[in-house]
């Protein structure tokens, strides 16, 4: 389970580490075998574990290619989609297209979303989270899965 806010410089070739809560979680999950992709909703990455990664791959594969949103989502997803592998250090280059994607410069943050992580750049990700407590302060209702939530 991946979960928190963690900012992270870059180097200058790209490499991020990851924090070391996470790298033995990721080890026995995965041996260090991550997938990055962009997220088709936000200028972020998603970085799923591989068999994470690989179920959700299926289904995407899975849906009619003659379905021209469907084959949107298959072509930036699966076509996006690259394997990572963790080094000894605890570290993951992240290849250039997806670092220019995301707009990811020196700092970054990666979000825990359970079962798999967010990589934004700091400043969209500063951005995109006021945004949203804009949204929850402007009265914008909860959907309706979330009203007998008890936090």
């Amino acid at each position: 389970m991946f979960r928190g806010v963690n900012p992270i410089n870059l180097d200058a070739k790209g490499r991020m580490a990851i924090p070391a809560r996470y790298r033995e979680q990721i080890t026995g999950c995965c041996d260090g075998s991550l997938v990055a992709t962009i997220d088709t909703e936000a200028r972020c990455l998603l970085l799923y574990p591989l068999p994470e990664w690989e179920e959700i791959q299926a289904k995407i594969e899975a849906l009619p290619s003659f379905n021209p949103a469907a084959r949107r989502i298959q072509r930036l997803l699966i076509g996006h989609a690259t394997d990572l592998d963790m080094d000894s250090n605890g570290r993951l280059l992240l290849p250039a297209p997806l670092r220019e994607y995301a707009m990811l410069e020196k700092r970054v943050v990666l979000l825990g979303q359970g079962r798999k992580f967010e990589i934004w750049s700091e400043e969209q990700w500063l951005d995109t989270r006021d945004e949203y407590l804009q949204e929850v302060d402007g009265g914008n209702e909860l959907p309706d899965e979330m009203q007998s939530l008890s936090l």
